[in-house]
């Protein structure tokens, strides 16, 4: 394992020689869409799907079923289909997705105090 330095944080970044996960996580959970559906899922709780697509401005009915889909398929969303006229249909985040609960409050965090720093140099 080949570790590489970050002159400006002077972090020592963990590496198998040659391979970066980075694709790889932005492919699960990169995009505008999938951050929002995740969060709301990790940090609200069980949610049908008109409730979702009212706590998501601007979402589409069409973009919200393709990445609800794409968060089942990858093992970070899980849905669960009632035998009801009309079907209700729950989405929970999975245990997976629940793993990056700290890295969404590391996210807020940054955001707080860049705000900070913004505002300061005004």
């Amino acid at each position: 394992m080949a570790a590489k330095r970050s002159a400006k944080a002077n972090l020592s970044i963990p590496l198998i020689e040659g391979v970066c996960p980075m694709p790889d996580i932005a492919q699960l959970i990169g995009g505008k869409w999938k951050l929002i559906i995740l969060q709301i899922l990790i940090f609200q709780g069980m949610q049908r799907f008109n409730e979702l697509r009212r706590r998501i401005s601007g979402i589409t009915q069409t973009m919200l079923t393709n990445q609800l889909r794409a968060l089942e398929s990858d093992g970070l969303v899980n849905r669960k289909v009632y035998a009801e006229v009309p079907p209700r249909v729950e989405y929970t985040a999975t245990e997976r997705a629940m793993a990056l609960e700290q890295i969404f409050l590391s996210m807020h965090d940054w955001w707080i105090e860049d705000e900070k720093r913004i505002t300061a140099q005004k």
